[in-house]
Parts: structure tokens; C-alpha cells; sequence
């Protein structure tokens, strides 16, 4: 329904983001000899990809980054709706919620004065106003969801979650990304090589945010998006799919399997994405390099294999042309700054957190 092609100021309201963020690292987080001043980059990064999400998605920013908090608890509800719903289903009482009055009594309020409840409203709020402009004045995620047919509840609801499933999932790719490059010193300064190369000599801007069509051209930077998005997949559930009733034939290993239906058909990235003989004996080793080979076969099955990370046909990611432009921004306009941040909050375990 939604793959950003049709909103003509999709890339210029995701710039207006990127210089917010470098705005408030550079304004608040840049550290000296004399004066360390600590950056959780993890929660800076959240706060960036809901700005851009509730941009691009509702017309309107949350307003994180120009506040430097996490605005009416959103995170901090998010993160503790996240344990609890992976604790129900984990200890298999999820059918608990489904009973109405428990629902009422332990769900979130539009009435929230804060938190999850709080999101729910503004962003009912937003796609409120967003219905009284026409659909042509502003060719968003919105005015396509009203251009196919979607009203009342069916328009908030699908608004609702699309903010959620493009901002966690978002921040989880950039924090992989910036892990890896944090803590492998030769691919971060082979990267700093091609970009001062391509500022040197124009094929990337020196001052303003750089476009889509100069990240699609850094070839080294490309190879570090999708070596980081495989290392450290943003999402691994399993997403499970029904085989038809009449069941189905999938090639595995060049030998026909016959699934008999009504099977339930997992997917296993961790599986998928570190499998050696995909990507080689090295297939765990974080190493952008594996992407710039001229073996067209073999680079053209790594790449489907890669691509699976945002879905494949009917049920590929809505937000896929989002992310992939957030993400190539902000590590190119980011990677300057690195050096002189004293990073906390980066680690494995917030990275992983980020992913479940």
C-alpha cells in the first residue's frame, strides 16, 4: 500500500530530522580533554527514528531530539509493554488481554496522560487533522492509507502501527550499524576514506545533508548498511506463515520437500543471516568487504538472502525506502562526530533489546 514513492517530500522531511539529531550532538555532546560529556547514542538514535516516523507517517514530529527526552514516557512505555507482552505469550497467558475488562482495566487509555495510552491519542489526534487536508497537498504515508480506502479506526490503528514497527526496528538497524563500526577500526577508516573522498571531489555535498542518490553511489558505505543489518538483524521473529490447505512443494537444497498444509512455515534469521555457506567460513566476522566481490552469482544469492531481512512479496516492510534512507543519512552524517562522543548506552545488550 505505502512504499514512500509517492511522497514528493519524503527525503527533505527526513533531512529536516538528520540536522536535528546532528544539531543536538553537536550542540550538547561533543567532548573535549577537559570536558566529557556523556551520550546514551542508543536512546539518541530512538529518539531520532520516532521523529522521523511520526514526520513522515502523521505530518508531525514527536519533537524528541529538540527536546532531548523521551516525550511523554513514549520509550519508556513501549520498552515495558514489550516485556510484558513477550512475558504473556513466553508463559502462554496472552489470552488474558483478549478478555475485555481486562483489557479496560491493565491496556492503555487514549485518557493516558502519558506513555503507550498517550501515544495512541496523539496519534489519533494527528490523523484527525491530517483528514481535514486534501490528499494531494501532502502525498504521505497517510493520504495513501485514505487513498486506498482506509477510515476511522482501520486509518488510526494502521497509523498507529506504523509508527511503532518503523521506529524500534529503525533504531535497532543503526545501532548495529554503529557497533560494528565502533568497534572495528579498519572498516571505520576505510569508510572515512571514501567519504572525505567523495566530499573532495564532489560526489558528496560539504555542507547540508546528502541525498539518496550520493549514498547509493559510496559502494563501501552500502556494504557496511548491509553487512551491519546481517550481523545484527533488526527483527527475528519468526514470522510464522500457513502452508494452503492443499499444502505446497519448496526446493531445499536442490531436492523437492513436500509440505503438507496448514503447516506453520518459520523464518530463522539469525539462521538465514550467519549461514556459512551463504556468506562463507567467516559468515559471523562482521567484514563489509563480502559485498564488493565480482562473482555476480554468488553476490546476486547473498543478496536475496539479505534482503529477507525486511520480508519478502505480499508481507515485505511498508517502511523499507524509509529506513534504508534514514539509516544511509545518518551514518554519513554521523561518522564525523563519533570520535569525539563519549558513548554509553551502545552496547550488545541494548542492541539485542532493540531486535526481541
Amino acid at each position: 500500500m505505502y512504499s514512500g514513492k509517492e511522497n514528493l517530500s519524503l527525503e527533505s522531511d527526513i533531512d529536516l530530522r538528520v540536522l536535528d539529531f546532528l544539531d543536538l550532538i553537536r550542540n550538547r555532546y561533543l567532548s573535549t580533554e577537559d570536558c566529557l560529556k556523556p551520550m546514551d547514542l542508543a536512546k539518541k538514535v530512538q529518539y531520532l527514528t520516532l521523529d522521523v516516523i511520526s514526520t513522515v507517517g502523521l505530518g508531525n514530529s514527536f519533537g524528541m531530539l529538540k527536546a532531548d527526552k523521551d516525550v511523554n514516557d513514549y520509550i519508556k512505555s513501549g520498552e515495558e509493554g514489550l516485556w510484558v507482552s513477550n512475558f504473556l505469550m513466553g508463559t502462554g497467558l496472552h489470552w488474558i488481554m483478549q478478555i475485555e475488562w481486562v483489557g479496560r482495566l491493565l491496556g492503555p487509555s487514549t485518557d493516558d496522560l502519558k506513555g503507550f495510552g498517550k501515544m495512541m491519542a496523539t496519534t489519533g489526534q494527528m490523523v484527525a487533522k491530517r483528514l481535514q487536508s486534501p490528499t494531494d497537498a501532502r502525498s504521505d504515508m497517510l493520504a495513501s492509507f485514505i487513498r486506498h480506502g482506509l477510515i476511522g479506526n482501520e486509518l488510526w490503528m494502521e497509523a498507529f502501527e506504523q509508527v511503532l514497527a518503523g521506529s524500534d526496528t529503525t533504531a535497532s538497524g543503526i545501532r548495529g550499524i554503529l557497533l560494528c563500526l565502533l568497534s572495528n577500526p579498519r572498516v571505520y577508516k576505510k569508510l572515512q576514506a571514501e567519504i572525505d573522498g567523495a566530499v573532495e571531489d564532489g560526489r558528496a555535498p560539504s555542507t547540508g545533508i546528502i541525498s539518496d542518490a550520493q549514498l547509493r553511489r559510496l559502494e563501501y558505505l552500502q556494504a557496511v548498511i548491509r553487512e551491519g543489518l546481517r550481523i545484527f538483524v533488526p527483527v527475528v521473529n519468526i514470522f510464522a506463515r500457513d502452508v494452503p490447505p492443499e499444502g505446497d512443494e519448496v526446493i531445499v537444497d536442490g531436492e523437492s520437500v513436500q509440505i503438507p498444509g496448514g503447516t506453520w512455515i518459520g523464518y530463522s534469521a539469525l539462521g538465514m543471516h550467519l549461514n556459512k555457506a551463504t556468506y562463507g567460513e567467516d559468515a559471523e566476522v562482521f567484514r563489509p568487504e563480502r559485498w564488493l566481490i565480482d562473482d555476480k552469482d554468488h553476490l546476486a544469492n547473498m543478496t536475496r538472502v539479505n534482503d529477507l531481512i525486511f520480508g519478502y512479496g505480499r508481507w515485505k516492510c511498508l517502511g523499507q525506502t524509509v529506513a534504508l534512507i534514514e539509516i544511509g543519512k545518518t551514518i554519513f552524517e554521523v561518522h564525523d562526530e563519533l570520535p569525539l562522543l563519549n558513548i554509553v548506552g551502545l552496547d550488545i545488550l541494548t542492541v539485542l533489546e532493540g531486535a526481541a
